[in-house]
């Protein structure tokens, strides 16, 4: 026994982290049909089309879950570098002019790929690969991470490129939460806090650069910083969401009910659907997802405290932040806490790319607490 964490209750964390993604994908399935039934129908199609895709993809991302689950996760350690080679040569291709017959293109961004039975977003898959390759790496310098030359830069030498390739698409707002989970790792793996800043400091007139590029990026960030703005442009999402949110009150108008969906609030099934949750479900329903929510990162970072190795606790905690952090960024801009991102809500948002990279994650997550407690007295 280390820290109070027996195998048993271990193996127990697993299962109930398990049992909570199925619970918010689930609720998910719900959510999408009442934020696009309406929506689908305005377009001549079912009202349940985007509620059957998103089912689908929980039942594919469970099973994968469950498969996972069952493969030992030093697996993930030994695939390291050709899993990250995959997730880059898969954004590359989404770049290549020749790639068009297969590359969708939506409203300007190049982020989806088309494999014929399924539609695929490389970037979600590429922070997954990140996590696995970061937690990999970490685990095998040890002491020597607390370097800068033989510790944090072999890091942004490589995952600046492929993070890059992310912001081609073009979408800053992933390839950030990217080099942030790679930093969560990094910095539980011991890496120093002044390196970071130093980083931090060079990168900082790129980063700037990429919003003052981009209108619509600008747009956001000034909306942002001054809010009640032009209701016609940019601002006009957050205020919506924010009608939507008073609008739910205690118990919420109830499941296919709310207005804001009805052309007032954009991608209300995707990126703002923790808005419609308010306004549907109202205070009561927010909660419950916002336990369900803190719940799952408590849990997850328990067995990563717990794992019996270096890289298992690295990637407990990488995957537990894949997790956790996409949701409390979603969940800060429907709230207009942050900029508009347009990240989706891990297990809920219409999209089965996070959804099954999310329910792949949370399989790992459940093998790291069944092979037990720590053992390396070094930890």
């Amino acid at each position: 026994m280390r820290g109070g964490v027996t195998a048993s209750s271990s193996l127990w964390e697993g299962r109930l982290v398990g049992i909570i993604a199925v619970m918010l994908a689930a609720f998910g399935v719900v959510a999408v049909y009442g934020a696009s039934s309406i929506w689908a129908i305005q377009r001549g199609g079912a009202g349940s089309i985007y509620a059957q895709r998103q089912l689908i993809g929980a039942v594919v991302g469970i099973g994968v879950m469950l498969v996972v689950s069952r493969i030992d996760y030093h697996l993930w350690q030994r695939q390291a570098w050709p899993l990250l080679a995959v997730a880059a040569v898969a954004l590359v291709i989404l770049l290549l002019p020749m790639a068009d017959a297969i590359v969708i293109e939506r409203n300007g961004a190049r982020r989806w790929m088309s494999l014929g039975f399924a539609t695929i977003q490389p970037s979600e898959f590429a922070k997954f690969a990140i996590v696995v390759w970061t937690a990999m790496l970490a685990a095998k310098k040890g002491d020597a991470l607390r370097g800068f030359k033989r510790g944090l830069l072999p890091f942004v030498v490589v995952l600046v490129p492929v993070s890059s390739l992310i912001l081609l698409e073009p979408d800053l707002s992933t390839a950030s939460v990217a080099l942030l989970l790679a930093a969560i790792v990094l910095f539980t793996a011991g890496a120093k806090i002044g390196h970071f800043l130093v980083v931090a400091v060079v990168a900082l007139p790129f980063v700037l650069h990429s919003i003052a590029s981009a209108q619509y990026r600008l747009q956001r960030m000034v909306n942002f910083l001054s809010p009640g703005g032009d209701l016609a442009e940019e601002s006009w999402q957050i205020s919506q969401s924010l009608i939507g949110f008073g609008s739910g009150r205690v118990f919420g108008a109830g499941l296919g009910e709310g207005l804001q969906k009805l052309g007032y609030l954009p991608y209300a099934y995707s990126d703002f659907i923790f808005s419609t949750i308010g306004e549907e479900w109202g205070f009561v329903g927010v909660t419950v997802f916002l336990l369900l929510y803190a719940a799952f990162m408590m849990i997850g970072f328990r067995i990563a405290r717990a794992a019996r190795d270096r890289f298992g606790m690295f990637l407990g905690v990488g995957l537990t932040a894949l997790i956790g952090l996409t949701a409390l960024l979603h969940i800060a801009v429907t709230l207009s806490l942050v900029p508009a991102t347009g990240l989706p809500l891990p297990f809920v948002s219409f999209g089965r790319s996070n959804l099954i990279v999310s329910l792949t994650a949370v399989g790992v997550l459940m093998n790291i607490a069944a092979k037990g407690t720590r053992r390396e007295s070094n930890l």
